[in-house]
């Protein structure tokens, strides 16, 4: 019978680690900072001087694409989490994890959760940046309710699981930092363009919609949305819902190939 407790205790420990290698490489934060920088300040701001995307809404597009670029900024760090597994797997540090007390599943959604680590780091960063340019102002989310702002930190962790169980699945089955860079890279633009995040579900070709809807990024762009511009969050429960289940289904299959990494 599976102890909720320990379960927990088991994931954060491994979090825990995360937070101690994050605090002796701080210039990672700074240099993956750079990226969101230039999306927002160069395409963010001239798409939104131009107004050549229409939003749907009474927000200017540089506030439509916010949301999207922290999203990015998340998918960006997590999803080449995987290269993390192996090399634990390389310096020994997995094998000392295997033979813990602990389940599998645990060990896999401690590591999922470890990229909200450096996801948060990121957040902080981006959030800071559109404060200081204020792209906030005057969102809707913000006079209705500050604390929106706040509840983006729960989503961002969310994603960066979400995308982290995407590279740990690669990293199990090909176990070679080469191909889980490669396929981190084959998918990041795909899951970015594919999303909503830099532009309205609604303006894409039928087939690009039907691949948004498929696409968890989709799910995380709409609550962050909600959170930090438009305040409607009556479509949260099923972001929430899509995006647990990912979660929960690649950590399961993750889970199942963990053993495959020893070998």
């Amino acid at each position: 019978m599976i102890d909720l407790k320990v379960e927990i205790r088991n994931i954060l420990v491994i979090v825990e680690l995360e937070v101690r290698r994050l605090r002796h490489d701080y210039t990672d934060i700074a240099v993956r900072a750079v990226q969101p920088i230039v999306w927002l300040l160069v395409f963010g701001t001239v798409f939104s001087s131009r107004g050549i995307i229409p939003t749907g809404g009474d927000y200017t597009y540089l506030q439509f694409v916010a949301p999207g670029i922290l999203a990015q900024a998340v998918l960006f760090v997590a999803i080449f989490f995987g290269i993390m597994l192996v090399w634990d797997r390389d310096s020994g540090n997995l094998a000392k994890l295997l033979v813990a007390p602990a389940s599998r599943y645990s060990l896999v959604l401690g590591k999922c959760f470890s990229a909200s680590v450096r996801a948060i780091a990121q957040a902080v960063v981006v959030l800071s940046l559109i404060a200081i340019f204020g792209i906030f102002i005057p969102d809707m989310a913000l006079k209705q309710n500050p604390l929106y702002i706040v509840l983006t930190i729960p989503v961002v962790i969310l994603i960066a699981a979400v995308a982290a169980s995407i590279s740990i699945l690669f990293a199990t089955i090909f176990r070679t930092r080469e191909r889980v860079m490669g396929f981190g890279q084959l998918l990041t633009l795909p899951l970015f363009f594919t999303s909503s995040a830099l532009y309205p579900i609604t303006m894409m070709p039928w087939y690009l919609q039907w691949l948004a809807k498929i696409n968890p990024l989709t799910y995380g762009v709409d609550l962050l949305r909600g959170l930090m511009v438009t305040g409607d969050l009556s479509g949260a429960p099923v972001d929430l819902a899509v995006l647990l289940g990912y979660l929960l289904v690649l950590s399961a299959a993750c889970a199942a190939l963990f053993k495959r990494m020893m070998e």
